[in-house]
């Protein structure tokens, strides 16, 4: 939000951006933002924040345990149908697709479970005075959006070795046979040796992947990235482009 200390407007929040071609049919506009975020915070980091910048006086300790324990209440509640609102946002649980007849009958495939997020009035409010910074327009030939650890459910912050993997992006699908094609991981440390994932890629396309994580030492830092020689269709590419995840992922 914008604070106004003497006669100076300060700007307290800023978001930044990058621009994205526009590709929805009957839109104006050449293009469209995404926001370009270093790192997802995990609860940890916000109470952190809290005790470092926000004046919280207690026990950090105590801070993150009942949060967590908040979290997972709520998460109880949500799955015996009740909403929760937080004062700045709401969470709903609900029910997917339609229903042809007014049986007791569910296709759990079609009729999937999801939840959805509102943003209360105190979130709107503070989005009324962010300061947007575009920082130019995204390479296009591909990118990777996140990184699903799906033993922990963390975003773009760890790995667990022996589980599962959940890559998104654009134009991220392996293929063609130069051998250099597939995910990678590699450290920023001399003369120490990359990674490659070899083993269960369950899910392989344009703008999913899901593999196994390899035994990786834990505690270790490492950098992920993409070789392929995909584009669109089933063109290919002469020689293989490689598509890096900015930030650092530790291992559990």
């Amino acid at each position: 939000m914008n604070k106004v200390i003497g006669n100076v407007n300060e700007v307290l929040h800023r978001i930044k951006v990058k621009l994205y071609p526009n590709y929805l049919s009957g839109a104006s506009g050449v293009y469209i933002a995404k926001t370009h975020n270093e790192a997802v915070l995990s609860v940890e980091d916000v109470c952190a924040a809290a005790k470092n910048r926000g004046g919280f006086t207690g026990s950090y300790d105590d801070l993150v345990k009942d949060v967590k324990v908040f979290f997972e209440e709520a998460a109880y509640q949500l799955t015996d149908g009740f909403a929760v609102n937080t004062g700045w946002f709401s969470l709903h649980p609900k029910v997917g697709g339609t229903f042809s007849k007014t049986g007791k009958s569910l296709d759990t495939k079609k009729h999937k479970v999801d939840f959805s997020f509102r943003p209360m009035d105190r979130l709107w409010e503070l989005a009324d005075n962010i300061e947007v910074e575009i920082e130019g327009v995204a390479n296009t030939s591909g990118f990777i959006d996140s990184i699903l650890d799906v033993r922990s459910g963390e975003l773009n912050r760890i790995l667990s070795p022996g589980g599962a993997l959940v890559i998104t992006g654009s134009k991220i699908k392996l293929a063609g046979d130069h051998p250099d094609v597939g995910i990678w991981f590699y450290q920023d440390i001399p003369n120490t040796q990359p990674v490659k994932v070899t083993e269960n890629l369950s899910e392989n396309s344009s703008i999913k992947l899901i593999a196994a994580i390899p035994a990786l030492q834990q505690g270790s830092l490492w950098r992920l990235q993409i070789v392929t020689q995909f584009t669109n269709g089933s063109l290919l590419l002469k020689t293989p482009r490689i598509i890096e995840f900015p930030t650092e992922l530790t291992i559990v």
